[in-house]
């Protein structure tokens, strides 16, 4: 009676909810086809909730007994194309396959797989929700639906029909559908296959790990030894490719153990949902007061935000530019699954690498995906054979994919062989990169190739005191220009932003920073400044986490200022013999600098000031890879004096407004088509 009530309650659902409707169309489809199959396969879409209402028992047949809970909806999908004439082929109930597909699970922990925590229950067979980063996945791949045996005795009554069919179930190996030691259940004589009604679907094996996994390739300071294991999930049929590498996804399914060279913890994806982290809702109170005190100026408050930014590991008023170029790009970043058009790549040169490398570090730990990329292990993607001997290819993600949406610092650019530079340069270039898969080596066919987007900025060093550089000294060197000999000149080209820091650039005084060092050996912990009070860490991760996710348009101005600056730029360095030295790409960087900009003053609107910013920052880069020009801009153009109070701040205003009419005058000049207005205009 139990059973009777339940399956009552499922056609109710299927009737109220709309499934009943689909399961009938799905059925003409297979009928119309005129073709016999063994087994139909049916995805019947439910909602625990709605379900639990509906019938208790049931609900709590398919939360905790799925494969039972599927046994019913088959019976009563069989019962329905029996009584409506549905599909004329089918001919017994087992062959009918009902996949349950649930829209979600109630949000309680004992529903949740964990694999930070223990006890790990990943051996009744129910539902479970699991959330992670996708790190590694295989090419598709083939697996068994469903099959039909016979019996091998042509005397025996079951050597005829679809008596036994073989459908495969969560957690299932493809030894379990298809094998060669069954046997029947009437005359003991073993079975065979019926291959021409074997059913193939697609199968792709995907690697996941939990977000707290990803400190691993932070590079935090705790030095706290700690290990991670990643999930192992199975995607079938509609739900192949439907995850991609470096998103994060919600997944429902089924776990299970998988036996290859050790047990390994899997799950049967049963649905999957890409993650959208929440928005936070504003800034810290001080932020706030700081910015409603800098409300009169366009460049007071992110002035005081890189002079303060970072005082843990260098003190306030030292790497201005660079801090600045820093959280221009931190704010560049991005928690949505879209492209990220609008990435800021920096390259410094410096002579102090311990230092920068401690400001980078620390910087990259300020945003969900800032990964800090090892030497032992790959910047992009590399392929290996899939441990589960299905014969399909796994991709390893690589620090670059893995750090989607985020910042990917390399470390050292001169540490890296020659190919991986080569690599590196085309990756850059073209925000993708391509991976070839040989048929030969990987047991296939034919070659494959696959192209991932690299939605990434690149953060990265030159040593001025390598050992290799003072070996390979440029001479004929323009004025202005620094050198970068040890890399290809390509390379260097490729980064939007060229940083110069060495002892001899205004943005490294020697003695502050030696003091502060010093500081540190003693009191490690210690706050030493009153900035590192008011402004903690948590404060600049609140404020980067709202300001990236502003959405910001441009001012007609600043629209005009900015093509103007980039076309008359694009003039002035263009010769007769290697044509223009700004690429296409030098535009998207302008751009890119100037909403970084905008979205750092927490303004939705791109102004004309903005552009100025973006304007010297790409000059002083500009300048720093070919030499100076006609629009001669200072190296410390950007912060031009060393005092940091009230009356800087105004110095500098009325500096950076003589540098944006020095700007309009060089359009006017040099930009031919461009209409620059005055402000009373």
């Amino acid at each position: 009676m139990s059973n009777l009530k339940m399956k009552e309650a499922a056609l109710i659902y299927l009737d109220r909810s709309g499934g009943l409707q689909k399961f009938i169309d799905d059925c003409k489809y297979y009928n119309d086809s005129k073709q016999s199959y063994a087994v139909y396969r049916f995805n019947v879409l439910i909602n625990p909730s709605d379900i639990v209402e509906l019938d208790a028992e049931l609900g709590n047949h398919i939360l905790h007994q799925p494969l039972k809970a599927a046994q019913v909806f088959q019976s009563v999908c069989y019962i329905a194309v029996k009584t409506l004439s549905l599909i004329g082929q089918l001919q017994t109930e087992t062959q009918i396959n009902i996949v349950l597909k649930l829209t979600h699970l109630p949000p309680l922990p004992s529903y949740c797989l964990d694999l930070c925590e223990f006890p790990r229950d990943y051996t009744s067979q129910r539902f479970y929700t699991m959330q992670g980063i996708v790190i590694a996945m295989t090419t598709v791949t083939k697996y068994t639906q469903g099959a039909r045996f016979l019996c091998s005795d042509e005397a025996c009554p079951l050597s005829k029909g679809f008596q036994y069919i073989r459908v495969h179930v969560p957690g299932a190996t493809e030894s379990a559908t298809v094998r060669s030691d069954f046997l029947c259940n009437l005359c003991s004589s073993s079975l065979q296959e019926d291959r021409k009604f074997r059913v193939l679907g697609d199968k792709q094996i995907v690697e996941i790990i939990t977000a707290k996994s990803l400190h691993a390739f932070q590079g935090c300071c705790n030095n706290q030894p700690f290990r991670f294991q990643s999930l192992t999930v199975f995607l079938r049929d509609e739900s192949v490719n439907k995850m991609n590498i470096g998103n994060e996804y919600k997944v429902i399914g089924i776990p299970a153990c998988v036996k290859t060279s050790q047990t390994a913890i899997c799950i049967e994806a049963n649905s999957i949902t890409f993650c959208i982290p929440k928005v936070p809702s504003g800034i810290s109170d001080n932020f706030r007061c700081l910015l409603s005190l800098t409300s009169s100026s366009c460049w007071k408050f992110t002035a005081i935000l890189a002079n303060i930014f970072a005082s843990q590991i260098v003190p306030p008023g030292t790497y201005n530019l660079l801090k600045l170029c820093l959280l221009m790009s931190l704010v560049q970043t991005s928690d949505r699954n879209k492209e990220l058009e609008n990435c800021l790549d920096i390259l410094i040169v410096t002579s102090d690498t311990i230092l920068i490398d401690r400001l980078l570090n620390f910087s990259i730990n300020l945003v969900p995906r800032g990964i800090r990329h090892s030497v032992s292990t790959e910047i992009f993607p590399t392929l290996s054979r899939n441990k589960y001997g299905t014969g399909a290819v796994s991709i390893q993600a690589g620090s670059a994919l893995l750090a989607k949406g985020g910042i990917c610092f390399i470390g050292d650019l001169a540490s890296h062989k020659k190919d991986k530079l080569e690599q590196l340069q085309s990756a850059v270039e073209s925000r993708s990169i391509t991976v070839y898969i040989s048929g030969k080596k990987f047991g296939d066919d034919v070659d494959q190739q696959m192209t991932f987007p690299v939605q990434c900025s690149f953060w990265s060093f030159l040593d001025m005191d390598s050992p290799s550089r003072r070996n390979i000294q440029k001479t004929n060197m323009l004025i202005g220009q620094m050198d970068c000999s040890l890399i290809p000149a390509n390379l260097v080209e490729a980064f939007a932003l060229l940083i110069n820091c060495n002892e001899s650039s205004p943005c490294h005084p020697l003695l502050p920073t030696v003091q502060h060092t010093l500081k540190k050996a003693i009191d490690p912990e210690g706050l030493l400044y009153l900035a590192s009070k008011q402004f903690t860490t948590e404060d600049f991760e609140k404020l980067l986490a709202f300001a990236k996710n502003l959405n910001v348009e441009f001012s007609l101005e600043a629209e005009r200022m900015i093509h103007g600056y980039y076309l008359a730029s694009r003039r002035i360095r263009t010769d007769s013999i290697c044509g223009s030295k700004l690429s296409a790409s030098a535009l998207k960087y302008l751009v890119s600098l100037s909403e970084a900009h905008a979205r750092l003053n927490l303004r939705n609107k791109v102004l004309k000031e903005d552009v100025l910013i973006a304007a010297l920052l790409f000059e002083t880069s500009l300048t720093l890879k070919y030499g100076a020009a006609v629009f001669c801009v200072a190296p410390n153009a950007v912060f031009p004096f060393e005092q940091y109070d009230e009356e800087y701040l105004e110095q500098r205003d009325v500096y950076l407004t003589e540098c944006q009419q020095q700007l309009q005058q060089f359009i006017a000049t040099y930009g031919p088509g461009t209409a620059i207005f005055a402000s009373d205009e």
